[in-house]
This record gives structure tokens, C-alpha cells and sequence, in this order.
């Protein structure tokens, strides 16, 4: 199996350049991966340790953040890997790591050669994204590995009969920090028992939010004293199940709505505008004098009933804004988006019917803070309670706020950990 994974490996390899013709994402992925060893051989300081932190997208460089955020840059330099687009495009730029590529394909020569550059004397892999070479590399070399907030399901190929090879190669991580006993007890039947239930590192970046300055001048424009629906990371599939409410029942008078989707590309966003009846008004028109919105802007604003943040980076802080937040992803199949981000701001999520792989959502929604929707009728159902009964509202968002502080620590326990192998890894 080994043998056959590895020619996979290799002609996808070959025809990834050939695919991207048809698929934007992929097209992205064969670039960049393309320019991962100039990055290496241009940035790598072969005179400085480095920490390698591998994540597979966003979602999972949001779990990393907390960590990388105390990992001590003055003594080593670190090296940030994605996987997926969604991950490499959006934060090829950030401040809290030194060097940024794409993981270049898990073929047994990359992954040689890769470690060989680099050199790391630790490496942080996120959540559950395993790759064979890599890791045998990793071990081989004897270098300390850990995994931060991972999950382990009974469904994953490591218990079925085509991947079950794979499992001989999690021998290279030291240390499972787990978000919850599901993983622990999967684990366990795989046979590794060098790991801890630490919990999800997202709740320590969640409740980090709050903390910071989150005002925006045209939200506060827009809104004003009404009431707020935010959608957050929508697909067309999340709109959809939306538009029944917005004909219906939605009365622009009590509530405003702010959609945040989680694709801004232009065509993405004509098709998103495609679905409203309202004409939005879209966060790219807005016009500017220095720092202050124009008096045109500031009208348009007022006088808008739904509002398109047609860009990345502002929905942690739009979600300060809601009154109720509807988390999008879980209508259709590409994956219910981050709730923590909004509940942490203590007010009532909305999401779809398809969250069977992120027990978060099931355990919020078990606490009454969360309610999962599978039609325009149960969507309007909901939406009017929320918006008409305070008491429910307000109820409904403290559970939420509570339930994220109770569940913080997850950081702490892995830079404990950091801390006895050395302690120059981690700042104070």
C-alpha cells in the first residue's frame, strides 16, 4: 500500500499543473508550490534553529495562532507550511512567523529534502492532517513532533483496510494534545498512549477577541441602533436557506444584515448579489477621505438594508456587531465554518444541518446555544423568536459567551509541555 501511495503521490503531481487549467484552487496550489523551495533557499537562516508548524488551511492556522504567538522568535526562527490555498493565500503575509510556503507534495524526495533545508529542531502538525513521508523523515531524523488540538474519528482511514498502513508512521509525533475523549479512546485503539485530552487551542484565540479593539466606523454607520443578523463564511447553499426569511419576514426597520461570504472572488460575490432581492450595498464601494467614510458613503450606509463584506480579515470583528450570528458551511457539504468566533461574542449561532464532524457545534447545541436549521421555514422560525423574545436572546447568547470561557486552556497545556523539552522555545 505504501508503494502504491507513493505513486499516487507522484502522478498527481504531474497533473496537478494540468487540472488547474479547470479548477482556480488547484491552478493556486501548482503555482505556489512551484516557488516553495526558492522561498526556502532565499529565507532559511541555516545559522538559527527553526520550528517547522505545519497547517493544512485557515481553520487550522487559526488553532495554531495561540501558540505561535508565544513561540520565541528571538531564538529561533519559524517556518509556517500550508497545504490548501485557503490557507498559503490568505496568510503568506502574516507577522508571526518568518517564512511561509506551500508543503511541497509528500513524495519521499520532498520530503528529504525539505527536512534537510530546513533542519527543524521542532515540528507542530495541527488537528489531523498526517503525512507518511513527512513523518518518517521527522523520525528518522529523531526530531521532537507534536500534535496541537487533534482529532482522531473512528471514520478515518486509519482503521480501514486501505490506509490502516499509515499508522506505523504517527510512531514520529511525541506528544498528542487532543481535543476531546472521542480522539483519546480512537487513539488508544490505534495503539498510542502518549497523549492528553488539552481540549481545542480555538477557545484561547476565541476569547482573545473580545479583548481587542473591535470597532469599525461603518458598521457603526450602518447599524446604528437596530438590531444586526451577521452571516458569517456563507456559501450559496447558506443564502438560499436565507432567502424565504429575507422576502418574508425580514423587516429592515428592526434588524439590519451584514453577509461576510467566505469566497469574495468577483464572480462569487455577483452570484451572492444574484440571490438578494435587496440590492446591497457592497464594503468595496465605500469611499474614503483619508480615514473618514465620505458623506455619500455614510448615506448609502443608512439608508441600506444589507450590507456584503466583499473582503478577508474583518468577520472576527463584524461578529462584535451581531445580535445573532448564522455560521455558514453546514447547509451544503463544504464544512460548517468556525462558531467559536462568534460565540465568544455572547450572542445566539445559527448554522445548517450538516455538522456531524465538528462535535463542537453538537455540544453547544446540546447547552441551548446553538440551533441547527435544515429549512427556509425552520430558519424563519428561529429567526423570529430570536428576534422578538429578549429574554430567549439574551439567554441563549450567555451560554454561548460561558461556554467558550469555560473550555479556555488548551494553549497553556502545550506550551507547558514546550517549556520542559526547552525552555527557549516559549516566551513568558
Amino acid at each position: 500500500m505504501k508503494l502504491l501511495y507513493d505513486s499516487l503521490i507522484t502522478i498527481t503531481k504531474a497533473l496537478l499543473p494540468i487540472a488547474g487549467v479547470f479548477n482556480k484552487k488547484l491552478q493556486l496550489g501548482a503555482k505556489g508550490r512551484a516557488h516553495s523551495w526558492d522561498i526556502l533557499d532565499q529565507s532559511i537562516k541555516k545559522t538559527v534553529p527553526k520550528i517547522w508548524v505545519h497547517a493544512a488551511s485557515l481553520g487550522e492556522f487559526e488553532q495554531v495562532v495561540p501558540v505561535l504567538e508565544k513561540l520565541n522568535r528571538e531564538n529561533y526562527q519559524i517556518v509556517l507550511t500550508f497545504f490548501s490555498p485557503s490557507g498559503y493565500e490568505n496568510k503568506k503575509n502574516t507577522t508571526l512567523v518568518d517564512t511561509v510556503c506551500y508543503l511541497p507534495l509528500d513524495t519521499t524526495a520532498n520530503a528529504s529534502k525539505f527536512v534537510e533545508i530546513v533542519e527543524p529542531s521542532l515540528a507542530i502538525m495541527v488537528k489531523y492532517e498526517f503525512w507518511p513521508n513527512y513523518l518518517k523523515e521527522l523520525k528518522k531524523r529523531d526530531i521532537k513532533t507534536i500534535l496541537v488540538s487533534g482529532v482522531f474519528r473512528e471514520n478515518m482511514s486509519f482503521n480501514k483496510w486501505y490506509g490502516s498502513w499509515m499508522t506505523k508512521y504517527l510512531k514520529a509525533i511525541n506528544h498528542f494534545f487532543l481535543q476531546n475523549e472521542d480522539s483519546y479512546r480512537n487513539l488508544n485503539r490505534l495503539g498510542y498512549h502518549n497523549a492528553r485530552v488539552s481540549g481545542d487551542t480555538r477557545f484561547d484565540r476565541a476569547s482573545h477577541l473580545i479583548e481587542r479593539d473591535n470597532q469599525l466606523d461603518f458598521l457603526d454607520r450602518f447599524i446604528g441602533d437596530k438590531k444586526c443578523l451577521v452571516v458569517g463564511s456563507s456559501w450559496p447553499e447558506d443564502i438560499q436557506v436565507l432567502q424565504k426569511w429575507l422576502r418574508e419576514n425580514y423587516e429592515p426597520g428592526d434588524c439590519k444584515v451584514v453577509i461576510a461570504p467566505h469566497e469574495t472572488g468577483s464572480d462569487k460575490i455577483k452570484q451572492l448579489v444574484g440571490q438578494l432581492d435587496d440590492e446591497p450595498i457592497l464594503w468595496s464601494s465605500l469611499k474614503r477621505n483619508q480615514k473618514t467614510l465620505t458623506p455619500k458613503s455614510v448615506t448609502a450606509l443608512q439608508q441600506s438594508n444589507i450590507l456584503v463584506i466583499d473582503t478577508i480579515g474583518l468577520l472576527t470583528k463584524v461578529y462584535s456587531y451581531a445580535t445573532i450570528a448564522y455560521v455558514g458551511g453546514a447547509m451544503g457539504t463544504s464544512g460548517l465554518h468556525n462558531i467559536l468566533e462568534a460565540a465568544t461574542y455572547g450572542v445566539p449561532v445559527i448554522i445548517g444541518k450538516n455538522y456531524e464532524k465538528f462535535p463542537e457545534a453538537g455540544k453547544l447545541e446540546d447547552l441551548g446555544g446553538l440551533f441547527s436549521v435544515s429549512t427556509p421555514d425552520e430558519l424563519m422560525e428561529i429567526m423570529d423568536q430570536l428576534l422578538t423574545d429578549d429574554f430567549l436572546r439574551d439567554k441563549t447568547g450567555m451560554i454561548c459567551g460561558h461556554w467558550i470561557n469555560s473550555n479556555t486552556g488548551a494553549t497553556r497545556e502545550v506550551l507547558n509541555y514546550l517549556k520542559q523539552i526547552d525552555e527557549k522555545l516559549v516566551i513568558s
